[in-house]
């Protein structure tokens, strides 16, 4: 299931954020079925912005939870040869203004 038509729904095309990072891991499992960190960074050595969406949630009784989820989509071919089949979406400094302010209207 998509958890921006499920879980997330409620933040997509409200709650926008983006978080910098010079690179990400990710758990697969290799050949023999051990678990396998892979290391994803960019050719260029320079930071990534990576759209993401935040919350706070709140329940009676409970401390607040603050959280945020990086926004995911079919993996490229490397990532997907490596055995991972998401993959984080890095967006380009240009379009982090219209991610950060987007119109709830229009989210296609």
């Amino acid at each position: 299931m998509n958890n921006l038509d499920g879980f997330w729904r409620n933040q997509f095309g409200l709650t926008h954020g983006f978080a910098m990072i010079s690179a990400f891991y990710e758990h697969v499992k290799g050949a023999n079925r051990e678990d396998v960190i892979l290391e994803f960074k960019p050719h260029t050595a320079q930071s990534m912005y990576v759209a993401c969406l935040w919350s706070h949630w709140t329940a009676p009784g409970k401390d607040d939870l603050y959280s945020f989820a990086f926004i995911t989509d079919e993996p490229p071919p490397e990532a997907l040869a490596a055995g991972h089949d998401r993959c984080i979406i890095p967006i380009k400094r240009e379009n982090v203004d219209a991610w950060l302010d987007p119109d709830p209207k229009d989210l296609d």
